[in-house]
C-alpha cells in the first residue's frame, strides 16, 4: 500500500519542484510543494517500517554490509578517476547505510536485557559511529577539496582507502556482535562463515524457466551465466589486463631467478591475478568468493615481500632519483593490493527475472580486473625500477655491492643457436653497413628494448 502511495506520488512531488523551481518567490508554489513534500516523508517513513517488520535484523545486515563495500569499491575508483560528483555522492550513501545500521542495531538492543551481549553491540556500534565515520568523513571532504582545486592538490590515497575499509569493517563486526547468540542453525545459510551461498536467504536459491533450484552452486558457475553482453564488457577489461600481462611476461623473462626473489614474487603474483580475472569469467581454479578472498590475500603477502626486498634495494641505492622512483612504485603496490582486497570481497548474487538470469555485483566484477591490471602494471614498473637501483650501488661500490647483493640479477642464458648461420649461394656478396652513432640511452629505456626469447 506503501509502495503504490509512493509510485502515484512520485510525479505530483516532481511537478511540484517544478512549479516551485519556475516560481521560486510564490508563496502558493512554496506551500504547495510542502505538501507534497511532507506526504512524500510520510509514505516513505510507513513504507520504510513495513520493511523492517518482514525484514530480519541478520537480512539487513547482510544487505547493508554488502551495499556499503560495493559503495566503498565506487568510491576508490572514482578517486583514482578524480570523479568528484560520483566521489561525493558515493561516500554520502556510505554515511546513509550506516548511520541506518546504527539506528537499527541500537533500536533492536532496546529488545534485550542489558549485559554482555548487548555491551558488544552497543560498543561496536558506538565505535562505528563516533570514530570510524567522522574520520571516513574527513577523508572524504579532504579528497573533495584536493580533486576540485583548480590545480589538484596532493593527497594520502592510501588514508582514504584505509577510512573506507574501516566503516566496512565497522558494519562486519556490528553483524559478527550480533550473531553472537544465534544458534548453528540460524546461521548454516549465513555467508558470513565463508558459505557459498548469498547472505539473504529470498535469494539463496534462483529459479530457471523450467522452475528447477539452482542451490548452493558456486560464485564461479554464477558468473559463468551472465547474459553476453556482460560477458563482452568483462572480456574487454579481461583484454586490457593481458596487456598488461604480456608486458610483466616480457620484463621478468628477461632474467634467471634463481637468487632473484623479486622476480619470484612477480611470477607468483602474476599467476595468482590471472586465476582472479579467470575467476571473472566463470573459469579458472577460484570456486568462490572465499577463494578469491584468499588469492587477494596471497597476493598483498607476495607485495608485503616484494616491498621488503625492493626497499632494501632502494637504501643501497646512491641515485636520490631512482631511489624515490623505486619508492613511489612501492607505494602504488601498497595502494593496489588494498584495493584488490576491497574488491574481492563482494560477492555475486544472481536473480531470474522473465527467464532472465540477472548478476549484480558486475561491476565489482570489472573493477577486480582493473584494480589486477593496475596492480600489474606497478609491479612490472618496481621490477624495472628495482634493476637500475641495483646497477646504481653496483657502480659505486665496486666489488664490495656484488660480494652481498639484496637480489642477483643475471639474464636468462639465450635459447641455443649455431655458431655459423649457413647462407645461401645468392647471399654470397659483400654487404656493406653504415656504422651506427653511439648515442646515450637511460637505464630502463634499454631494459625496455631488450627482449627475451620466451615468457614464463
Amino acid at each position: 500500500m506503501a509502495a503504490t502511495q509512493i509510485d502515484s506520488l512520485c510525479p505530483q512531488v516532481i511537478n511540484a519542484a517544478l512549479t516551485l523551481a519556475a516560481r521560486p518567490q510564490s508563496k502558493v508554489a512554496q506551500d504547495n510543494m510542502d505538501v507534497f513534500k511532507d506526504q512524500w516523508e510520510k509514505q516513505v517513513r510507513v513504507l520504510t517500517e513495513a520493511v523492517d517488520d518482514i525484514t530480519s535484523v541478520d537480512d539487513f545486515l547482510s544487505v547493508s554490509e554488502n551495499h556499503i563495500l560495493e559503495d566503498v569499491n565506487k568510491c576508490v575508483i572514482a578517486l583514482q578517476e578524480g570523479d568528484v560528483d560520483t566521489l561525493d555522492r558515493t561516500a554520502g550513501a556510505i554515511r546513509g547505510r550506516a548511520a541506518r545500521v546504527i539506528h537499527i542495531i541500537n533500536a533492536e538492543m532496546e529488545n534485550y536485557e542489558a549485559g554482555v551481549y548487548t555491551e558488544k553491540v552497543l560498543e561496536a556500534t558506538k565505535l562505528l559511529s563516533e570514530t570510524v565515520m567522522p574520520r571516513f568523513a574527513e577523508q572524504v571532504e579532504v579528497a573533495i577539496e584536493a580533486l576540485s582545486a583548480n590545480i589538484p592538490q596532493p593527497f594520502e590515497e592510501n588514508e582514504f582507502i584505509d577510512a573506507s575499509r574501516l566503516v566496512y569493517d565497522g558494519v562486519r563486526d556490528i553483524r559478527k556482535a550480533v550473531l553472537m547468540i544465534r544458534t548453528p542453525e540460524e546461521l548454516e545459510d549465513d555467508s558470513d562463515f565463508e558459505q557459498e551461498d548469498y547472505d539473504v536467504r529470498s535469494r539463496t536459491s534462483v529459479q530457471t524457466e523450467d522452475d528447477q533450484l539452482i542451490a548452493g552452486q558456486s560464485a564461479r558457475a554464477i558468473m559463468a551465466q551472465l547474459p553476453q553482453e556482460e560477458k563482452a564488457k568483462i572480456a574487454e577489461q579481461v583484454e586490457i589486463f593481458h596487456q598488461e600481462k604480456s608486458k610483466l611476461d616480457a620484463e621478468v623473462a628477461k632474467w634467471d631467478d634463481s637468487g632473484n626473489d623479486i622476480i619470484v614474487l612477480a611470477k607468483q603474483m602474476c599467476m595468482i591475478m590471472m586465476e582472479m580475472t579467470d575467476f571473472t569469467r566463470g573459469k579458472g581454479p577460484l570456486k568462490n568468493t572465499s577463494d578469491v578472498i584468499n588469492a587477494a590475500k596471497k597476493i598483498a603477502e607476495a607485495g608485503s615481500r616484494m616491498d621488503k626486498l625492493a626497499r632494501a634495494v632502494a637504501d643501497q641505492c646512491p641515485d636520490s632519483a631512482c631511489k624515490q622512483d623505486l619508492l613511489a612504485y612501492l607505494q602504488r603496490i601498497a595502494l593496489y593490493c588494498h584495493q584488490l582486497n576491497i574488491c574481492s570481497k563482494v560477492k555475486a548474487e544472481v536473480q531470474n527475472l522473465g527467464g532472465e538470469l540477472i548478476v549484480s555485483g558486475l561491476d565489482s566484477a570489472t573493477s577486480l580486473i582493473q584494480a589486477a591490471k593496475n596492480l600489474m602494471n606497478a609491479v612490472v614498473l618496481t621490477v624495472k625500477a628495482s634493476y637500475v637501483a641495483s646497477t646504481k650501488y653496483q657502480k659505486v661500490y665496486g666489488t664490495a655491492a656484488v660480494n652481498s647483493p639484496v637480489v642477483s640479477w643475471k639474464m636468462k642464458a639465450p635459447e641455443k643457436k649455431p655458431l655459423v648461420k649457413r647462407e645461401k649461394p645468392e647471399e654470397f656478396q659483400t654487404r656493406v653497413r653504415r656504422g651506427s652513432q653511439k648515442k646515450h640511452i637511460s637505464p630502463v629505456q634499454a631494459l625496455s628494448e631488450f627482449k627475451a626469447m620466451d615468457s614464463f
